[in-house]
């Protein structure tokens, strides 16, 4: 992966994909790559459709669309949270990172964690090579806890 996070770097990885996967490079999937990497945090297809409504116009089924070409050129990952819609996340220059999720609320607080990361990457599993990771905890956030202590 290359060292340069700017976002010209990450438009040109875009392009090379839509290239070499033979599919358009249309105005509507460049703006959509752009309003993804200046986002912080996690988002799911509605959020990101409203949100570029005031910008540019933009169809839903154009936002779900590239989405699938964002993922399968790695340049963001879909999150399996319980509950929820499917939510998406930059990945291109994102550190690693981990999530807590709570299973009432569906809050997620991302945090990182050196000795796990360091552990995992260590870790060595025969006839596969590891690419990258996800880690998912699931429990109670406070404001939850709490609410079910009161009651």
């Amino acid at each position: 992966m290359r060292e340069d996070n700017s976002y010209e770097v990450i438009r040109d990885v875009f392009t090379e994909y839509l290239i070499k996967k033979q599919h358009r490079k249309t105005p509507e999937r460049y703006a959509i790559l752009e309003h993804i990497y200046l986002h912080e945090g996690h988002f799911d297809a509605e959020l990101l459709y409203n949100a570029m409504q005031k910008d540019y116009r933009v169809s839903l089924a154009t936002i779900y669309n590239t989405l699938e070409l964002l993922l399968d050129c790695s340049l963001i990952v879909k999150h399996p949270f319980v509950g929820q819609t499917a939510q998406f996340e930059k990945t291109f220059g994102n550190s690693i990172h981990h999530h807590l999720v709570c299973s009432k609320c569906g809050a997620v607080k991302e945090f990182s964690d050196k000795k796990i990361r360091t552990t995992i990457q260590a870790k060595n599993f025969a006839s596969f090579e590891i690419t990258h990771y996800s880690l998912y905890l699931y429990g109670l956030c406070n404001k939850c806890k709490n609410e079910r202590k009161k009651s």
